[in-house]
């Protein structure tokens, strides 16, 4: 099995593009699944067959066609399971085709030297665990007795991740499948340096993937910041959540602790992205009760707030700070 791991690299603001392009893929295999905002898996195990060409050959004529139809470059990961083209997509460069060929061997080599936190569902708690116990590279990891894993996070996900480790792929492509994240985004006018005009900024942006997340019944379990520059340059930064969450106020804080950990005091910021993904259910998702009124009362005039907005308008409630 190939499947293909896409990251068009989109204008900002220009998500929309987004159907046009998966269209794109679908002439090669129907078996597509969107990665909102920007990106798709395709798995091409007919298609192989059909065109007569490898995974590498198709990646390239994709996006060949991506640039002389839509003006739109790309980067691609190709691999035998969907998390392997995903990972393999981190290392390619923009408009560039990174290949994890199938083969046992070639699958060990590609994962051995990478950091334990490249694997998916590792976040920064798991991955100091494990590096503590100098298990700090994917190669470590999968040589490491299943039973230590286990000890060291638990036995459900220590399985998970030996699996992992060792190139157990049990991720599938899920053809229209409903959509596992939600992003929005905020432009400036001119390049910004102001660091007050950038947390307004990443305000109204918790503020309203909040009040998606609840309106769809829906919380997250990891949020994404992308912060585009002048030269147009970006970072990307992403945190797992120590609960999934939609409460507005519990996303602020998180976007905020992002922000100030890339220092960026003298900046020019030209747009923050921000991403929620990992979504599930709200109604068969635990949340940790506390003995803080202050945060029962902030989710209770969430609550009005929402109802307000319902039938008033998206306008009609809004943080005092985004009022001015």
């Amino acid at each position: 099995m190939t499947i293909l791991c896409v990251r068009f690299q989109l204008p900002v603001m220009y998500e929309a593009a987004l159907p046009v392009l998966l269209g794109l893929l679908e002439e090669f295999t129907p078996v597509v699944e969107a990665l909102p905002p920007d990106g798709a898996l395709a798995d091409l195990r007919g298609a192989q067959r059909y065109f007569g060409r490898d995974a590498a050959e198709l990646a390239t004529l994709i996006r060949v066609r991506a640039l002389a139809h839509h003006g739109v470059d790309c980067a691609i990961g190709a691999g035998p399971g969907p998390m392997l083209a995903r990972m393999a997509l981190r290392e390619a460069a923009p408009g560039t085709v990174r290949v994890v060929p199938g083969e046992p061997d070639a699958v060990t080599a590609f994962l051995a030297p990478l950091p334990v936190r490249a694997l998916p569902g590792v976040g920064g708690v798991t991955a100091r665990t494990l590096c503590e116990y100098g298990l700090d590279t994917v190669g470590k990891l999968a040589d490491a007795p299943l039973s230590a894993v286990q000890r060291l996070v638990g036995a459900r996900a220590g399985r998970e991740l030996h699996e992992k480790a060792n190139g157990v792929d049990r991720d599938r492509v899920v053809p229209n499948a409903v959509s596992r994240s939600l992003s929005t985004e905020r432009s400036f006018e001119r390049d910004e340096l102001d660091p007050v005009r950038h947390r307004r900024a990443l305000l109204s942006a918790t503020e309203e993937l909040g009040t998606r997340l609840r309106d769809l019944e829906r919380v997250c379990r990891t949020l994404t910041l992308t912060v585009r520059y002048a030269d147009r340059s970006a970072t990307t930064r992403s945190r797992t959540l120590a609960e999934p969450t939609a409460h507005s106020a519990a996303l602020t804080a998180e976007a905020y602790r992002m922000y100030e950990a890339l220092g960026l005091q003298r900046a020019r910021v030209r747009a923050f992205a921000l991403r929620a993904e990992g979504l599930t259910s709200a109604e068969q998702t635990a949340h940790q009760l506390t003995f803080d009124p202050v945060d029962e009362k902030v989710r209770r005039i969430e609550e009005v707030a929402d109802r307000a907005r319902a039938r008033f308008g998206p306008r009609a409630v809004m943080p005092g700070a985004l009022a001015a």
